[in-house]
């Protein structure tokens, strides 16, 4: 009773959404068998996402096993004021997607696939571009690929051993450069900035 409990609790606060229903028919000597596949994406709006995908002779039973897959194959990704770091061109079968950060008030650019991962996972403001297959399997998987793909400026600093300093300090260091430049320090090179 409690682990169902607490399960539920745990599945409430993810949204799921049903992004393609496939229906397959075998011929077989009596007519056709009829078969569904259900792609389904579940996240909370807030960094965390899951695709599934479920497999039954009902729809309704697909898109259920789809749900479940998805809950367990919930992963974390990397956001920054309700876009993404930095933009990212990724390649998944025959897909290859393209996303770049955008302004506030821009919205989720993006076809249906990649929207479903996008909103879900919380992103607000994005551009996105899919070139090749159109395939919703192959988008969703891309586009997952995608934000778990991005890295934070703390990150970067700590894969090059460079302290960032905070925004804070930058105009005591120098005023006057681009958006998205932060200034860090590595013990040889003495100071340097990105943009």
């Amino acid at each position: 009773m409690r682990y169902t409990l607490e399960r539920e609790a745990q599945v409430s606060e993810f949204e799921d959404k049903v992004v393609h229903i496939n229906r397959c028919a075998k011929t077989v000597k009596g007519g056709r068998r009829m078969s569904f596949s259900a792609l389904v994406v579940v996240g909370n709006k807030n960094g965390k996402v899951g695709v599934g995908l479920g497999k039954a002779k009902e729809v309704s039973e697909a898109i259920r096993k789809g749900t479940e897959a998805a809950q367990r194959n919930i992963v974390e990704v990397q956001l920054l004021d309700g876009t993404i770091p930095h933009d990212i061109e990724v390649k998944s079968g025959a897909t290859r997607i393209l996303l770049m950060p955008a302004a506030p008030g821009t919205g989720v650019i993006a076809g249906a696939a990649a929207r479903a991962v996008l909103e879900l996972a919380g992103v607000r403001n994005i551009l996105t571009k899919i070139h090749g297959s159109s395939n919703p399997s192959t988008v969703v998987s891309a586009c997952l690929e995608g934000l778990l793909a991005q890295k934070n400026k703390q990150d970067c600093a700590a894969l090059r051993g460079a302290l960032q300093l905070s925004f804070d300090l930058r105009p005591q260091i120098g005023a006057g450069f681009g958006h998205g430049l932060y200034w860090a320090i590595t013990p040889s090179l003495g100071v340097r900035y990105r943009f």
